[in-house]
């Protein structure tokens, strides 16, 4: 059941794509030779002014096949006859559906569960905070030129950005409607520290995320992790982590954990670090707030914003080498995640996995977008670089030659896809 789940989350985020590719087309007059939902041999099909719509077996995507994209052809409907601007608006239309589908999807989840305001709920006295002036109830509109919208997006700002010094931090916030700002001196103390990320208000599992030079990662545990027991206690939800967490300090005495990982149960005993740390000395909201429709519209487009920026900024890691090769996901880790999701649906409830499911089309239709944007042959982002080239020339390149570099880059892709399953089954089941 959770594969069937999970392969039509993929299918219907890659249909919506080509959906994308195919109304652009017919508005441009271009010739579809083949619409198709799904992947494999036809189901049904009919013939309806020209173009052939399909069902297929497989429930893995979907195609939009254009005369003449590929190879020469006469007739006046085929893609590469028709003007560069035709072209260019077909091709991007596929990852800008991308992010439609994830806005209409946040639609749903804003709808139902509201949103994560940016708000100040503790400011200790004496803190970084403090001496710059928060106080209770300021919303945080910006840190170092990085526009905020959810609280979440402060936890991310840090995840990309770790403060490593007391260098001067510019906080933008809103006060009663006020717009203010500051200039926030980072706290340094020095404490252990295990080295991971969780949500700790959060009754759902206890998974974690390791942080740079986390002591967690050293005792074999991995990012998407439970813990399911720290000392014997057991830890059903992310709230009992950081309920035992928070009573019982870490002094360098090393702890036994029990963890799992792909439903295989471990434990481990975790020595924590003495780390120098840095924090900004405020407490923010962890919680999601109704709002009204129009807020509802609003936070559904930053819901986007946010995913298309994560996605960058993940991006940004991966070509600098700030990821390992090893972190890398593909469709097989995607799959057993949204399976992990399925399966928790006695104890979380339907509504809530239906949340989280939705959830995760956001990412992966933005995601999806994104990617499909990177200016690498064979995907939308190349052909979008080769259509802008013959804008600015006035006429085309070689289509021979673009099309053995397209040949190159769907070579290079496959290859990739075969890395990133292999790693997948590596990390997944092993």
């Amino acid at each position: 059941m959770k594969i069937i789940v999970a392969l039509l989350i993929f299918g219907v985020i890659i249909t919506f794509h080509e959906l994308g590719h195919f109304l652009l087309a017919k508005k441009n007059g271009i010739v579809v030779t083949e619409f198709s939902i799904g992947m494999g041999p036809r189901l049904f099909s009919k013939v309806y002014h020209g173009t052939r719509y399909s069902l297929k077996l497989l429930p893995i995507g979907g195609s939009c096949m254009m005369l003449g994209e590929d190879e020469i052809n006469d007739n006046e409907g085929a893609f590469n006859n028709k003007n560069v601007w035709a072209r260019i608006s077909t091709i991007f239309a596929g990852p800008l559906f991308n992010f439609i589908l994830a806005f209409l999807l946040a639609l749903f989840v804003v709808g139902m569960v509201g949103y994560d305001p940016a708000r100040v709920v503790n400011v200790p006295e004496g803190s970084a905070g403090a001496n710059a002036g928060l106080q209770v109830g300021d919303i945080i509109t910006e840190i170092d030129s990085e526009n905020v919208v959810f609280a979440r997006d402060i936890s991310t700002h840090f995840d990309f950005k770790p403060i490593k010094s007391q260098n001067p931090i510019t906080v933008k916030f809103k006060r009663n409607g006020e717009k203010l700002s500051t200039t926030l001196i980072p706290d340094a103390e020095k404490r252990y520290m295990l080295g991971i990320s969780y949500s700790p208000d959060s009754q759902g599992e206890a998974q974690i995320t390791l942080l740079e030079n986390s002591a967690f990662k050293d005792a074999g545990i991995k990012n998407g992790d439970v813990i399911t027991a720290v000392n014997g206690t057991e830890i059903k939800t992310s709230a009992d982590l950081s309920s035992y967490l928070g009573s019982h300090p870490l002094d360098g005495t090393a702890l036994s954990v029990t963890f799992t990982h792909n439903e295989k149960s471990n434990t481990v005993n975790v020595t924590p670090r003495m780390t120098e740390w840095y924090t900004i000395g405020f407490n923010y909201n962890q919680g999601y707030e109704k709002t009204g429709v129009f807020g509802v519209v609003r936070y559904s487009i930053s819901e986007v914003r946010y995913w298309i920026e994560t996605t960058v900024k993940s991006l940004g890691k991966l070509f600098t080498g700030k990821v390992g090769a090893d972190e890398l996901g593909g469709p097989v880790r995607i799959v057993s995640e949204l399976g992990n999701v399925v399966d928790a649906k006695e104890d979380i409830g339907i509504k809530n996995v239906i949340i989280i499911l939705f959830n995760w089309g956001i990412l992966l239709s933005a995601n999806l977008g994104v990617m499909n944007l990177l200016p690498i042959p064979a995907l939308d982002g190349g052909r979008l670089i080769f259509l802008i080239i013959e804008a600015v020339r006035g006429k085309p390149l070689d289509r021979e030659k673009e099309g053995f570099v397209h040949m190159l880059g769907f070579i290079a892709l496959m290859i990739l896809m075969v890395f990133l399953f292999f790693n997948d089954i590596k990390n997944v089941f092993f």
